[in-house]
């Protein structure tokens, strides 16, 4: 008996430093298990454009997209992604399983479109992203100076 609950208590620890809950969804409030992180607005150099980044983790065992994003500070705000040097807008952009999607310089990136107001560097800026799957998320993203490159390399 003794050994039993050794046993189960290991496999519980286990599971607690996986980061992973007994249904194996990684997510430990029983939802999809989004979360964002390295986001930010490199200062606009237009008063009616920005491009903003972040990285979106998708801790659960199932796929999710980003369908869309809403700012108050501008009119539209557009996902788009970099192919062959050309950027595209789209309409969504997967988030896979246990994976991540990135938005990096050069890449993958948001557009925020018809600013209401120009965001300063030091300032902030909330967006609120939608997916399919998954509830809302809104994220505070920080206005860096325009040239701003992010030590993570995105």
């Amino acid at each position: 008996m003794r050994r039993t609950a050794l046993a189960a208590t290991a496999v519980a620890g286990a599971l607690t430093l996986a980061g992973c809950g007994p249904d194996g969804s990684g997510a430990s409030d029983g939802k999809a298990g989004i979360s964002v992180g390295s986001a930010y607005m490199p200062q606009p150099v237009s008063d009616s454009m920005a491009a903003g980044f972040l990285t979106i983790v998708n801790d659960s065992g199932t796929k999710d997209a980003l369908t869309s994003v809403t700012s108050d500070i501008a009119g539209e705000v557009t996902v788009h992604r970099t192919t062959g040097g050309a950027m595209e807008e789209v309409r969504n952009l997967a988030v896979p399983a246990r994976g991540r999607l990135v938005f990096e310089s050069g890449g993958n990136h948001l557009m925020f479109e018809n600013l209401k107001r120009a965001p300063k560097q030091g300032q902030t800026v909330s967006v609120e992203l939608h997916f399919a799957e998954s509830d809302p998320v809104v994220v505070t993203m920080p206005v860096k100076p325009a040239t701003y490159t992010p030590k993570t390399g995105h």
